[in-house]
């Protein structure tokens, strides 16, 4: 799972989840992975089943229906360390590390295994909030 160093940004911030999550859809339509029609249907996305994982993770993605609008498969990953509630205030789901996430036909569900996997071990996503740089999260990631 190879990550380009530019879709890894540090110490974002964000007031709502649907700002994180535009904030991961530009990231990647500047990465080529999108198009811009498929920022709205990831934060439908969210309404119709969240996209927090556990863990202090989230995997924005698009719908089903948006799948047109993916011109190749990507990830970029946004790390928030005061994190970002995808749940209510009664009960809050913070996510500290955000994937946003691309598949052409069913890569997306490949992808949201290798990020499952790495980040079952909270460790893990530890490791990634508290990371200084781009390529210290990069090499997590890139085999």
């Amino acid at each position: 799972m190879n990550i380009q160093k530019n879709l890894i940004k540090l110490n974002q911030n964000f007031a709502t989840k649907e700002e994180a999550i535009t904030f991961c859809g530009n990231l990647l339509v500047e990465g080529g992975f999108v198009k811009p029609d498929y920022i709205p249907a990831m934060i439908q996305r969210d309404r119709d089943l969240s996209v927090y994982m556990g863990n202090f993770i989230a995997i924005p993605h698009g719908t089903d229906e948006a799948k047109k609008e993916v011109l190749k498969t990507g990830i970029v990953v946004v790390q928030v360390p005061r994190g970002v509630n995808f749940g209510t205030e009664a009960e809050p789901k913070v996510a500290t590390v955000l994937f946003g996430i691309a598949g052409l036909g069913n890569e997306h569900l490949d992808l949201i295994q290798k990020i499952s996997l790495f980040c079952a071990d909270v460790d893990n996503v530890v490791k990634l909030a508290d990371a200084q740089s781009v390529d210290e999260i990069a090499a997590y990631f890139n085999d």
